[in-house]
């Protein structure tokens, strides 16, 4: 069978997309307190059990890596990936920085460094903090009551469990036989659905999708991976939503088509994803060598950082082959 699975209409109740209203916010099926959305679908029985079929020596990174001049989102003003030395062993011999004197200095080569970025910077992921409508976010939490002067104290990044689940791929690229869509390329639920049914694959409640638009093939020229990129619509993003999706990643730099087709949200799928729907996003999650292997359905395993109420963390995913 391919395809979504099934939905029962009990299981309906906990997917929030079925209950979504156009541009609002919606509660969440999990309750009042809660702050982590569909991700409350995944099962702990399909947690282990894929864990328990994977084949953890062929484990995939699905990150990259950070570097300066990375590509990134710098034009709403958000500060590039920043690296420098706070330590090195010439250095700590001139200023003796530890006290700890010249023949220790000597001795013990010390080298040490910093980052600086922006947490949307890399493989990471959106929380529902992201993105709301008219300052309210997932779940009803508003920026009156829940935003201090430093953080979100809701949805934040510190809230995020570790992603444990069955992942599957869709690999839209090579569903239109192409190495990477062409630019502006709007997928549709219609394509996710072809991608199912050409892969053999079946979509469960819970799981974790991940889309291949084929763009990180353009990684890592900035100009070239960042501008016009091809990706979700909202009619995909509906259709991920409604088939019970708990996180959904893109290898592209927003998850959605940029610039949106619609000409009075430029951010509709973060919107309905994050707001509407309860769905996190990953972005920057590398699919090659999924695709190159032909690797459709897999063991995932993912943890983000825990910046408390970040709006988004850096976190280095990983896929494992399942052993029937």
């Amino acid at each position: 069978m391919c395809g979504p699975q099934f939905i029962t209409e009990e299981t309906r109740r906990r997917i929030a997309a079925h209950a979504a209203r156009f541009r609002e916010i919606s509660r969440s099926p999990f309750g009042p307190d809660d702050e982590i959305g569909m991700l409350n679908l995944i099962s702990p029985d399909v947690a282990r059990d894929v864990v328990r079929r994977s084949d953890a020596a062929a484990a995939i990174d699905l990150s990259v890596d950070m570097f300066m001049g990375m590509p990134s989102w710098v034009k709403a003003g958000d500060p590039p990936f920043q690296q420098w030395m706070t330590h090195t062993p010439g250095g700590t011999r001139i200023d003796d920085l530890t006290g700890a004197g010249a023949e220790q200095n000597e001795l013990v080569a010390y080298s040490g460094d910093a980052v600086s970025m922006y947490t949307h910077t890399g493989t990471h992921i959106d929380t529902l903090n992201h993105f709301g409508y008219r300052g309210e976010i997932w779940n009803g939490f508003n920026a009156a009551q829940h935003l201090s002067s430093r953080h979100w104290v809701k949805c934040g990044a510190d809230r995020i469990p570790p992603i444990i689940g069955r992942g599957v791929l869709f690999d839209v690229a090579a569903l239109h036989g192409v190495d990477a869509l062409p630019d502006n390329y709007g997928i549709t639920g219609a394509d996710l659905a072809a991608c199912l049914e050409r892969q053999q694959v079946e979509f469960r409640v819970g799981d974790i999708a991940l889309v291949r638009t084929g763009r990180m093939r353009r990684w890592p020229d900035a100009d070239a991976y960042i501008d016009n990129s091809p990706g979700l619509n909202l009619d995909g993003a509906t259709w991920l939503a409604r088939a019970g999706a708990s996180v959904i990643g893109g290898d592209n730099s927003a998850l959605e088509q940029m610039p949106a087709a619609d000409p009075e949200n430029w951010q509709v799928v973060h919107t309905y994803l994050l707001g509407e729907a309860g769905v996190p996003i990953m972005e920057l999650v590398d699919c090659e060598e999924l695709a190159a292997r032909e690797l459709h359905e897999f063991a995932f395993v993912g943890a983000c950082l825990k910046i408390r109420g970040a709006t988004g963390a850096p976190m280095r995913p990983l896929a494992m082959p399942l052993i029937d």
